[in-house]
């Protein structure tokens, strides 16, 4: 990892359960070294969420933690919060996602620390953000999912409120958390001193909002569910076909015209009512019934052949499998594998970005066992000799 750019850089991770642990896990892709401190009997909970179980952990917990060394201490103890204030002293970040009287109460807080290392990072990641009147609430991406909007606008017409199809706003508040700490870092270099980074699942879903959050804050329109539509583009959704769905994006006038074509429907192409993009949008209803008889003629195969050759964008709606047999996904290595020295191989998702001057996925490692890295941790990161951490142990301060 010697050519990645976070290579030297020290992370200590207070994160548990899914948007910490991401944006960890990310930190550590690009060659951090990332501490995670777990309690020593269960460790993060979101090891136990399941099933599905591999090696007594959650499937959650393989997809958030690779690349990282487990630490599993005991801060309850006296041994085990100093311990923990000694890590901190070394870390070059923190990233911690628990209530704020908690690292107080540790003297793990930012002010607490920032004044005995001045260039810290220090990362505060919450549900609600870090002040407000809503900020004790507890939360997941479920109930931010509800309160920040995304549920009134996602499934269909008239149908019930729908949660995305992941825990979205746990990883949009993941890489917006590493993102900030990617900032602080460069920051760092001009200035020397370090900061406090504060945000939240609220934050990242009003943030993401965007151009339907714009279109309230400029024309009072509250945006109503469009299932797979686009309230400003026609036609733009999944269409079913006699096999299954397609789903195709012709908007723009050359590819409104070229779908047309296509389907031997050019004489749509003149019609007034769908002259244009504004004037399809405002009759989609009626073009829709058209083109959802049209398209229902077709297997989606023959469809998404015939229409590529014309230039029209259209993809089939893939399930899971289909995703990770898909020649493309393949290709730019969507797919990986990890070895672990105990449990053995499991798979891993690749990298979203690539890069020219290293390999994203190089020297990955795969998700540590509960503990499996304390004695390392406490000899590489303290110094502490052989028999010190035997009588650590011996006092159940770790596992």
């Amino acid at each position: 990892m010697n050519n990645k750019p976070l290579s030297g850089i020290k992370v200590l991770d207070f994160t548990r359960m899914l948007a910490g642990p991401y944006c960890t896990m990310l930190l550590g892709d690009l060659g951090a070294e990332v501490i995670k401190i777990e309690g020593p009997n269960e460790g993060d909970p979101i090891r136990t969420q399941g099933p599905p179980f591999f090696q007594d952990s959650g499937v959650t917990f393989y997809a958030t933690n690779r690349n990282k060394y487990s630490c599993a201490i005991d801060m309850r103890t006296s041994d085990g919060k100093l311990i923990a204030q000694n890590l901190a002293s070394k870390a070059d970040i923190i990233v911690e996602n628990f209530r704020p009287e908690v690292m107080k109460q540790l003297e793990l807080d930012y002010e607490s620390l920032s004044k005995k290392n001045p260039r810290l990072i220090y990362a505060s990641l919450s549900g609600y953000g870090a002040d407000g009147p809503d900020s004790e609430k507890g939360a997941f991406d479920l109930t931010i999912q509800a309160v920040g909007g995304y549920m009134s606008i996602t499934g269909e017409d008239g149908g019930p409120p729908v949660k995305l199809g992941t825990s979205a706003f746990d990883i949009v508040a993941g890489m917006n958390t590493q993102s900030g700490i990617l900032a602080a870092l460069f920051q760092r270099v001009n200035t020397g001193k370090g900061q406090k980074i504060e945000t939240s699942l609220l934050e990242g879903e009003v943030a993401f909002l965007a151009n339907v959050g714009l279109d309230y804050l400029m024309f009072g329109n509250i945006p109503q569910k469009w299932g797979s539509e686009h309230p400003q583009a026609v036609p733009y959704k999944a269409f079913k076909t006699a096999d299954g769905w397609l789903v195709i994006g012709a908007a723009i006038q050359n590819l409104y015209e070229k779908f047309m074509h296509a389907i031997n429907r050019s004489d749509l192409i003149e019609n007034s009512n769908y002259i244009n993009l504004a004037d399809r949008t405002k009759n989609r209803n009626t073009l829709y019934e058209i083109l959802d008889e049209e398209v229902k003629k077709y297997n989606t195969h023959e469809l998404m052949l015939k229409l590529e050759k014309a230039g029209v964008p259209c993809s089939p709606v893939n399930n899971i499998q289909e995703v990770f047999e898909n020649p493309q996904v393949l290709h730019r290595k969507m797919l990986g594998n990890l070895e672990h020295p105990i449990y053995g191989k499991i798979p891993t998702i690749g990298p979203a970005v690539k890069y020219s001057a290293f390999e994203s996925a190089g020297e990955w490692i795969a998700p540590p066992l509960l503990g499996e890295h304390t004695h390392h941790v406490l000899e590489s990161w303290l110094g502490y000799s052989n028999e010190e951490i035997a009588s650590l142990r011996e006092k159940k301060v770790f596992g």
